[in-house]
């Protein structure tokens, strides 16, 4: 069950950072334009949904695991920004993914032994 939430939760981070990417898209529209309305009413769309099923998933998940979790969106926007915008990819950019993965896993990691009561 834990694992279905996991994963739940994930899809619902990567929709939470396409939001950015509406945002982005609505950001280049003149303001007011319809495209600006459509590209925004989707990044609220998006955000609506996105509470929605955060708070579904609180009632699974410690919220500290999931916050945890939420520095996945970073990543998620580099990926989105190099696929969509065909922004490059830096060093600096591959650090700080790096650490947030090592971040997730080190968290996750120490939460399970703190369960097992071995963390000490």
């Amino acid at each position: 069950m834990k694992a279905k939430a996991l994963i739940f939760l994930h899809m619902i981070l990567v929709m939470y950072s396409l939001g950015g990417v509406f945002a982005k898209f609505a950001g280049t529209q003149e303001f007011g334009s319809v495209c600006f309305f459509i590209y925004y009413g989707i990044e609220l769309l998006i955000l609506l949904l996105y509470t929605i099923f955060w708070q579904q998933i609180i009632k699974i998940l410690p919220l500290t695991l999931m916050f945890a979790n939420k520095a996945i969106t970073i990543i998620w926007g580099i990926v989105f920004g190099m696929v969509i915008f065909d922004e490059k990819l830096t060093l600096g950019k591959i650090i700080g993914s790096v650490l947030i993965i090592f971040g997730i896993i080190f968290y996750t990691k120490c939460t399970n032994l703190d369960k097992e009561g071995k963390s000490d």
